[in-house]
């Protein structure tokens, strides 16, 4: 493939809900385009896109997909992004690559919840929208009622480019309403045919002129006045109109059969913003100012990690969108965060999974770079002598933890390894070890995507592995004052061991141990004061209930005694963990749950059930009201987190995805008589477990 100028390339990510035909779509597009000899399907196993040993299997998306295709004398860079919410964070990286975004929808099918997160997206990064809405020549499609309402929820905005022509109930032609152009498929095979004198097709044409004519006020003065646009008029209007947010263009085709591909690529080529005029951005120099680049080879160097690839013979590929400049092999590659330069491995076209070598990446395109051990998804390539940041990837937070427990006994070690390197692919996984629990904790953002990582666990890195449950860190305390003795007498051969304490122990506000000393007298020296604090300090850390540490204490050494010959350090740590046990019985010792802020984000119409769902889990709501995006309602609860466990699945059930959320830790508070029993019970067992062992 020739190197294109900037101005000839368009970076266009792929995106919207889950099965409805995006993967389909980019491989007619790959074929009718000579990119690829056979037409990919996904149910064959056999896409260029869905490449993935995982992807094969579920016959669905799970990574984001690259692909270039030459159309019209410019090159396309498709970007096709999984339709499932849990691998939203391979969304967020096609579009930090994209300069515009083809929503998929399928004919009849409305403007379902991907469609709109996918749009969110979109806006968020300020990159064009456009859709299209594929399986149109399906049996009881309806193109008309996904044009309604997509114009329901959008506006004016929303512009029919490329409209079905139905005939007899079904597809007789595709017809660009911005070229006046008709095509009839047979076969696979497109014929131009007359352009139909049809009502309905009539009446798209006006809502066509319509938005138009919003791209510019000459061209809504002439609108005004009656004036038929001529063919450059329209070209302008629809380039500047996709490229400003002021034009939604609508694209009907059928992925399955190719039909109306040849027309959506005609389009895409002609009217989608190219990289030259929608890529420069804002980045920060090494002094913290913004600065301004433009999409220009001869410009700075300025290039973006937006993906990584862990691939078992290439080794580790870096996926790059260079912004400005040109990333050659001749130049080492300087990494804006580390301050380091690496040796460039080489640098590739990549069509799906496979590879080829090429010289350069100019500005406004995109490719690999492998084997830049230091370069993370997000970083920023640049020159040492011009230091640049530009804005890296916006991954969503992970929602949903699990605790890992290896099949194999002592595996725990590659366990920790095989998730490093796929954390280094995916961002939106975090793995941790709680040390309280002692437990390896991983969190991803729903159930199939931690079983994904699972998969890919094993599969890459031989580590068979089980998900469970997490213990929740509890905490102890007490909840009444006692004075008690801790006594520690042996006598042997030699020396003895002899320590006497008396300590108040009582509740006091505070996490860590607070100790005081009351002696008076001389009765314990002050030498083995510090003694009796560590004997305390080992005490808390493992409570006397349930094992859990114990806060909220405070312990006062009032008297003692000692003898001037057996009396030791050691002996007087023993006799306050003496005092220690038989002071906490008789303290009221309970048991604390961490309870947790929760901010939920949810549709107006779901809040109830929100609402009831928090109850359930022991919450109470602090407040609600409307939050910024527009029909949609926060609430703020504290919800006891040991109940958290499944309510991103819960929230995005009943929301279809919709609802987001937020939990960070406040503080502990006294556990009802009922779940303390629950939890002193199952903490008895896993001793009884490990003791066992």
């Amino acid at each position: 493939m020739k190197v294109y100028n900037a101005k000839d390339i368009r970076n266009i990510a792929i995106a919207g809900h889950g099965s409805r035909g995006k993967t389909t779509l980019a491989e007619a597009m790959l074929y009718i385009a000579g990119a690829t000899d056979r037409l990919g399907k996904v149910t064959e196993g056999n896409t260029v896109m869905d490449y993935d040993a995982e992807e094969k299997r579920r016959k669905t998306s799970v990574s984001a997909a690259v692909a270039p295709l030459e159309w019209k004398n410019r090159k396309v860079n498709l970007i096709d992004t999984p339709g499932l919410f849990d691998f939203e964070g391979a969304v967020r990286e096609g579009m930090r690559a994209a300069e515009s975004v083809l929503i998929v929808l399928a004919a009849g099918a409305g403007y379902d919840v991907g469609a709109e997160k996918a749009f969110d997206a979109a806006s968020a990064r300020k990159i064009a929208k456009m859709f299209a809405v594929t399986r149109c020549d399906a049996e009881h499609s309806d193109f008309s009622k996904t044009l309604e309402e997509l114009k329901a929820e959008l506006g004016t905005a929303v512009c029919p480019v490329i409209v079905p022509y139905y005939e007899g109930g079904a597809v007789k032609a595709y017809v660009n309403l911005a070229t006046g152009k008709a095509h009839e498929y047979k076969n696979g095979k497109a014929s131009e045919v007359a352009f139909p004198s049809d009502a309905a097709i009539s009446e798209m044409l006006d809502v066509f002129n319509e938005a138009v004519a919003t791209a510019d006020d000459e061209l809504m003065e002439k609108f005004f006045e009656g004036e038929s646009f001529t063919p450059e008029e329209i070209a302008r209007g629809l380039s500047a109109g996709i490229a400003s947010g002021a034009i939604y263009p609508v694209f009907a085709c059928s992925g399955l059969t190719t039909d109306g591909v040849d027309m959506l690529l005609d389009a895409l080529a002609d009217f989608a913003p190219s990289a030259a005029e929608f890529a420069g951005e804002i980045a920060t120099d090494a002094a913290g100012n913004e600065k301004e680049i433009a999409c220009d080879e001869n410009g700075p160097l300025a290039a973006v990690c937006f993906k990584t690839v862990a691939d078992p013979f290439v080794g580790k590929m870096s996926f790059i969108k260079v912004v400005s400049g040109k990333l050659t092999t001749e130049a080492p590659a300087y990494n804006a965060r580390t301050g380091e330069s690496e040796r460039i491995g080489k640098l590739l076209s990549v069509k799906g999974g496979k590879q080829e070598d090429i010289s350069a990446l100019p500005a406004g395109d995109i490719g690999v770079v492998t084997k830049l051990s230091g370069v993370m998804t997000g970083d920023t390539i640049c020159s040492p002598k011009d230091v640049l940041h530009l804005k890296g990837v916006d991954f969503p937070r992970p929602c949903l933890s699990m605790a890992i427990k290896v099949v194999k006994k002592g595996e725990e070690d590659k366990v920790a390894a095989g998730l490093k390197k796929l954390m280094e692919e995916d961002p939106s996984i975090e793995f941790k070890t709680n040390d309280e629990t002692r437990q390896q904790i991983l969190s991803g953002l729903g159930e199939q995507h931690l079983d994904v990582i699972v998969t890919k666990l094993q599969q890459k890195f031989g580590v068979a592995v089980e998900l469970e449950i997490p213990r929740v860190a509890y905490r102890e305390t007490i909840r009444k004052k006692v004075e008690v003795q801790g006594r520690h007498k042996k006598q042997s051969g030699g020396h003895g061991q002899f320590g006497d304490v008396y300590i108040r122990f009582e509740p006091w506000d505070t996490e860590d141990l607070v100790f005081a000393e009351e002696v008076v007298g001389g009765a314990v020296p002050k030498q083995y004061f510090p003694a009796v604090e560590k004997g305390l300090r080992e005490c808390v850390v493992k409570g006397f209930i349930a094992g859990y540490p114990m806060v909220g204490v405070k312990a006062t050494l009032y008297f003692g005694s000692y003898h001037p010959v057996d009396s030791s350090e050691m002996a007087f740590k023993i006799a306050a963990s003496i005092a220690f046990k038989n002071a906490i019985p008789q303290a009221s010792p309970a048991i604390l749950e961490p309870i947790g802020t929760l901010k939920a984000y949810m549709p107006d119409e779901n809040l109830g059930d929100i609402m009831g769902d928090i109850t359930k889990r022991r919450g109470r709501v602090l407040g609600m009201g409307p939050a910024e995006k527009p029909k949609m309602q926060e609430l703020v609860a504290e919800v006891p987190m040991a109940e958290m466990g499944d309510f991103s699945t819960t929230l995005r059930s009943v929301t279809q995805g919709r609802g987001t959320f937020s939990l960070e830790f406040a503080r502990y508070e006294e556990a009802p008589a009922n779940v303390a029993e629950k939890v002193i019970a199952e903490a008895k067992k896993l001793q009884e477990e490990e003791e066992e062992k």
